[in-house]
C-alpha cells in the first residue's frame, strides 16, 4: 500500500477516489514513564519513554489506516495528516486520516 502526505503519487495516475479512511489509537500513560518524566522535567532533556510510546501509537494508527484502505479496495492513500487530542487526563489519541484512491494500472 502506498501512502503519502502528498495529494498525488508521483508517476501514478489516480483513476478513482474511494473515500476517506482513518486510523486511530488512544494511548494511556504508564506509571513508570510518569516517574521518569518527572525526573526529566527537573534536569531537562528528551523523555524517551514518551517518545517511544507516541512512535508506537503512530505506527498502530497508520497500520489501521492502511487496513481501512484495504477494506475499501484502495491502492493508495493520499493527503494523509496526523492529529492528536487529549481524551482524558493521562491519555491521548493519535489519529491519521487521508483519501483512499485507486491508481491507474495501465
Amino acid at each position: 500500500m502506498i501512502y503519502s502526505t502528498l495529494e498525488s503519487i508521483p508517476g501514478k495516475e489516480i483513476k478513482e477516489v474511494v473515500g476517506i479512511v482513518t486510523g486511530n489509537v488512544v494511548q494511556a500513560k504508564h506509571i513508570g514513564r510518569d516517574i521518569m518524566a518527572g525526573l526529566k522535567s527537573i534536569v531537562g532533556g528528551e523523555i524517551r519513554g514518551y517518545t517511544e510510546m507516541l512512535t508506537d501509537a503512530r505506527d498502530i494508527a497508520v497500520s489501521r489506516l492502511i487496513e481501512n484502505a484495504h477494506q475499501k479496495g484502495a491502492d493508495a492513500v493520499v493527503g494523509i495528516r496526523f492529529t492528536t487530542s487529549t481524551i482524558m487526563d493521562g491519555s491521548s489519541e493519535i489519529m491519521v486520516f487521508g483519501t483512499a484512491v485507486k491508481l491507474n494500472t495501465e
